[in-house]
């Protein structure tokens, strides 16, 4: 029994020092590609360590631009030409109309761009007739600001802060270009007036095109926006689209203009856009610049025109010719001349005037900076002016009654 016993033993022991043999044999003839140099394993590294979940990394995110985003209020002072009866003047009556003067109020969001108190919003949170404008800060500070320049083309504008020790640091930029629909979006701002907001979505799009309210409400339409599931509500305008580690890929702009019901379709400017955009913005302060980003060149009188009709002419009690002034905007050539809503043009250059088309003819026919001689009528007074013409801005395209000249 013990003979048989070791010779089992010896026969498994012998398998055992073969088998490994074998093994190693082929190892090294089958994985030496695998080894490193000398035939040595290779060198092994531990699998990278995650930075926490999406909800984490959003969390991180904005805390991390938050104090970066500003609300900016702005107000509006302006007159213009009402009737005294609007149901008489609506079926066609007299009733007589005065100038009454209008305070409007607005808000909106930005976000700082540099150390010196430059601020990225879109231009029309802060549109050409703004007469005060503040910036409020995420520690409630209130800093009264100025336009520095604006795109309405574009709908970009730098609002800028003097004199304030505090700024916050920049935002981060990031690259559009790089993005992926399906990647986070997150939106902030100050929706209805409700600070530091903030809402989630996704990239959804690129390359839309979209028509919204620019300068006075006028429609314009923008192409190659960027579009997104998070909200956009009135107040987020203006303000940083962020992707999950807080870097800008857009300015929040608009939400789709639909009659379905439709929601979560919002847009934003991409950031290389903006970008390119600020970059010329710093280069024109005081200049409202157009899609070419260069001045219009058009002549700008500052005023809303409207023709002599019989309902018009009850309104003012006038009885002669000439274009009437219904709206003139505060600041403007006209304005600065003392020209107010309700007067009446009946010469411009030294030729009479007898409608809004012909006048706008002989406006634009100038050059901004020049000098024009404007006769008109004030309160049954005849008088005369001469007014150094403006720039027009973007989007004043000076074809109808309501428009700007």
């Amino acid at each position: 029994m013990k003979s048989r016993f070791f010779g089992t033993a010896v026969v498994g022991l012998v398998g055992a020092i073969l088998g490994s043999f074998s093994m190693m044999l082929f190892a090294s003839t089958h994985f030496a590609g695998v080894a490193g140099t000398g035939n040595t394993p290779p060198s092994v590294s531990a699998a990278p360590l995650t930075s926490g979940s999406d909800q984490d990394r959003i969390i991180n995110a904005v805390k991390r631009v938050a104090p970066s985003v500003v609300a900016i209020n702005v107000t509006i002072n302006g007159t213009q030409v009402v009737p005294q009866d609007p149901l008489q003047q609506l079926f066609g009556g007299g009733g007589g109309g005065g100038v009454q003067r209008y305070r409007a109020r607005a808000s909106g969001s930005g976000f700082v761009i540099n150390r010196n108190g430059m601020i990225v919003t879109n231009a029309h949170v802060v549109p050409e007739n703004a007469t005060k404008i503040q910036v409020v800060f995420s520690n409630n500070d209130r800093v009264a600001a100025h336009v520095y320049a604006r795109n309405p083309a574009a709908d970009l504008a730098l609002v800028k802060v003097d004199n304030y020790n505090k700024v916050p640091p920049p935002v981060e930029f990031g690259d559009s270009d790089k993005l992926s629909a399906g990647q986070w979006a997150i939106a902030i701002g100050e929706p209805f007036e409700l600070k530091q907001s903030v809402s989630v979505g996704v990239v959804s799009g690129f390359n839309r095109d979209e028509t919204i309210g620019g300068d006075g409400g006028q429609p314009r339409e923008f192409k190659g926006l960027m579009q997104t599931s998070a909200p956009i509500n009135p107040g987020n305008s203006g303000g940083p689209l962020v992707d999950i580690d807080g870097r800008l890929i857009g300015v929040n702009q608009s939400t789709a203009n639909v009659q379905t019901g439709a929601q979560g379709i919002g847009f934003a400017i991409p950031v290389n856009v903006m970008k390119q955009q600020v970059a010329i913005l710093e280069k024109n302060p005081g200049q409202t610049l157009n899609a070419g980003s260069t001045g219009t060149g058009i002549a700008y009188l500052g005023v809303q025109l409207a023709d002599l009709t019989p309902n018009v002419r009850a309104q003012i009690t006038y009885q002669g010719e000439g274009v009437v002034l219904q709206g003139v905007l505060q600041g403007g050539p006209a304005d600065t001349a003392g020209i107010s809503p309700g007067d009446v043009i009946t010469a411009f250059n030294g030729k009479t005037v007898t409608s809004v088309a012909q006048l706008k003819s002989a406006i634009v026919a100038m050059k901004p900076g020049q000098t024009a001689d404007v006769a008109y009528v004030s309160a049954g007074i005849k008088k005369r002016a001469q007014i150094k013409l403006g720039e027009a801005p973007a989007g004043s395209q000076q074809v109808g009654p309501d428009d700007q000249p």
